[in-house]
């Protein structure tokens, strides 16, 4: 039987596949608080699979929107790993057979193992491991989550209606280092603010997207001038 090459790349892959793939019992919980089944949690880790994404869809269907709605959140900020996409292709080259696989797991952990790496083949060790580990992983937690939460009952009696906000305040908050990216935080949640009394529930943060691209854009004017 051969046995596994654990190169650094693979090892770092595993570690994040493990830590990354608990927090799949939060969506998990969060899914059914929000009004989903089992199976169309479980579904919306299977087929999205990006974390930001998936907390987005929640929040938006726990608040009352509409599917569409949600969906369009959820895809605002999943636009990031067509960003990460290219820069894979370019590293990696894999095979057209591969291309929709590896579009799939393309994530932010899959991406910072591969770019990690200064081997090429540690490179694809790396993105392999992270992104199939995770997907296994999440997937396996969400269920557990799901589960779990189902047999919880009514939400708010555990905070679960409450848990979608957090848990987007905890990817977030790692990220706010330096003035401009605090400032577009600062920004975009008085934009937020503004327009949750004003439009139905999932449109408030796709206005916020908006105007955090905006402020972005303004930003990279003034820096090239």
């Amino acid at each position: 039987m051969p046995r596994l090459n654990l190169t650094p790349a693979v090892r770092s892959g595993l570690s994040i596949s493990a830590a990354v793939g608990l927090y799949g019992i939060s969506i998990g919980a969060l899914g059914v608080a929000a009004g989903l089944s089992v199976a169309q949690t479980c579904a919306l880790s299977l087929l999205m699979f990006t974390g930001g994404s998936q907390f987005a869809f929640v929040g938006v269907i726990a608040g009352g929107g509409t599917g569409a709605s949600a969906l369009a959140a959820a895809t605002l900020l999943g636009l990031r790993n067509g960003v990460y996409a290219m820069q894979l292709e370019a590293m990696l080259r894999p095979s057209a057979r591969l291309k929709p696989v590896f579009a799939h797991f393309t994530i932010d952990e899959s991406m910072a193992n591969a770019t990690a790496q200064s081997e090429p083949d540690e490179q694809k060790r790396g993105f392999w491991t992270a992104g199939l580990g995770i997907y296994l992983a999440w997937n396996t937690f969400t269920l557990v989550g799901a589960l779990a939460g189902d047999a919880m009952g009514d939400p708010a009696r555990w905070g679960l209606d409450g848990a979608a906000s957090a848990a987007f305040l905890g990817l977030l908050w790692p990220r706010l280092h330096g003035r401009d990216p605090i400032a577009i935080a600062v920004v975009c949640a008085a934009a937020t603010i503004l327009f949750i009394p004003l439009t139905p529930p999932g449109i408030p943060i796709i206005i916020a997207a908006a105007v955090a691209a905006g402020v972005w854009a303004v930003q990279q004017r003034t820096a090239t001038q």
